[in-house]
């Protein structure tokens, strides 16, 4: 199948060089402008609000998490191209430390992004303002036999304060369809060994299925789940193609996700909830959370946060669910 834009393999190509190194600048790189001052001031960190908050390996994590794509600007925009150029114009260094505030003032203590490294120089920044947002970052390094270049990346992210690590979903997809789950488990325990809670994302629901059947000790789950009830929902013919970008890929058998995460006792945060913006966030998080997600990850503009938290809240408020909470 061909497809325009390749994400995946833009990603592998950019975010990392050869030597696995991230080289992360303590300040946004050239490309972008000088952080100046924090605009909102030294009292946006004191939280005005608060979520309900679940356990994750050792970390207290809020039930809604902050999506770090639309602060990288790898928007999902389907055949939508301007989008990318949008995000990257909107969400400025300085507007993604409004944006951090925002999501701590209204109660998100924790944020999922990849290793950019412009991007984890904003984090950083982010904390020397006296920020608390909590990271949970995966390296986009290779994962091999000689889990070198793997090593390495994660102890840039440990040097540098990250608070869990968890691997690539689109590793973990590729590792499983190569029967390599021996490598999922080795790079769990890498980074377990560093002290930090350790996870797998995945958008393939056999990465979760052979990851259970082998008892890779993970302590947390990324995984896609959104129902297919819109207007640009993938078709069945659509779906058959499990490397598509396209939003089918992002949750190809919901039914099967809810079915096998059902009897997972581990923590699991659900991603691309809103199918990259086509389900409101309203029918996303009840769907998400009354078929078992422990966490919601949503990516959100600044102006978006405030109303996307109320929505969460009273989500919680009202749910009957099946599965246990696990965190």
């Amino acid at each position: 199948m061909t497809i325009p834009f390749n994400r995946r393999k833009f990603m592998q190509k950019t975010l990392i060089s050869s030597a696995g190194a991230l080289s992360i600048p303590v300040v946004a790189s050239a490309a972008h402008d000088k952080v100046t001052p924090n605009p909102i001031g030294k009292d946006a960190f004191g939280s005005k609000a608060s979520l309900p908050t679940g356990k994750v390996g050792k970390m207290t994590v809020s039930r809604l998490l902050l999506g770090g794509n639309l602060l990288t600007h790898f928007t999902h925009s389907r055949d939508l191209q301007y989008v990318y150029s949008l995000a990257a114009k909107y969400n400025t260094p300085e507007k993604i430390l409004e944006t951090l505030a925002t999501a701590e003032e209204h109660g998100i203590n924790t944020l999922v992004i990849h290793t950019v490294p412009w991007a984890l120089g904003i984090l950083q920044q982010h904390r020397k303002r006296g920020g608390k947002m909590q990271w949970i970052i995966c390296s986009t390094a290779e994962i091999d036999d000689k889990m070198d270049i793997y090593k390495r990346s994660v102890q840039e992210m440990i040097d540098i304060g990250v608070d869990a690590v968890y691997v690539w979903g689109v590793r973990a997809d590729g590792l499983a369809s190569q029967g390599r789950v021996d490598l999922i488990a080795r790079a769990v325990e890498l980074a377990k060994q560093q002290g930090v809670p350790s996870g797998v994302g995945a958008h393939d629901i056999n990465v979760i299925i052979q990851s259970e059947q082998n008892h890779v000790d993970a302590d947390f789950y990324i995984k896609t789940l959104h129902h297919h009830n819109y207007p640009t929902g993938p078709r069945v013919d659509e779906i058959k193609d499990a490397t598509a970008e396209i939003p089918g890929y992002w949750c190809n058998d919901p039914q099967m996700v809810i079915d096998v995460m059902k009897d997972v006792k581990r923590p699991w945060i659900a991603f691309k909830v809103m199918a990259a913006g086509a389900i409101p966030p309203a029918d996303a998080f009840r769907y998400a959370f009354v078929n078992g997600a422990d966490h919601v990850l949503a990516g959100m503009f600044d102006f978006e946060i405030a109303s996307d938290i109320q929505i969460a809240k009273q989500t919680l408020a009202s749910l009957k669910r099946t599965r246990s909470w696990y965190s």
